[in-house]
């Protein structure tokens, strides 16, 4: 199918997609023309890519992520050092939200100073 399809049947943009080729995450092979092809699991490969962007990951982490996904939700066949990564991920997430919290109570102080 063509970028366009492949939004159409995702409701992402063509833009985006091609971020996601750029960055490794979507295969895609070049017609004679130039077009970009995509292969029918590329929708299920967008829909995992969106879903683990959701959960806050990056890019880059989803790109190690990708292989061992299965499905939409995705569900994820794992591994040891698969398992590290997203523990990494989280034990980063939770550090960033008590920063967050911190500041928040540091604004409110000020707030309430005032």
């Amino acid at each position: 199918m063509l970028i366009g399809e492949l939004s159409r049947r995702t409701g992402v943009s063509t833009r985006l997609l091609r971020y996601y080729e750029a960055q490794g995450l979507l295969d895609v092979r070049r017609g004679s023309n130039g077009y970009r092809h995509y292969d029918d699991d590329s929708v299920v490969t967008v829909r995992q890519v969106r879903a683990l962007l959701k959960a806050g990951l990056s890019t880059e982490v989803i790109r190690e992520v990708l292989p061992c996904a299965r499905g939409e939700r995705p569900e994820i066949d794992w591994c040891t050092e698969l398992w590290e990564v997203l523990n990494g991920e989280l034990a980063a997430m939770d550090h960033r939200i008590d920063d967050l919290r911190r500041s928040r109570g540091t604004l409110a102080g000020y707030l309430t100073g005032s």
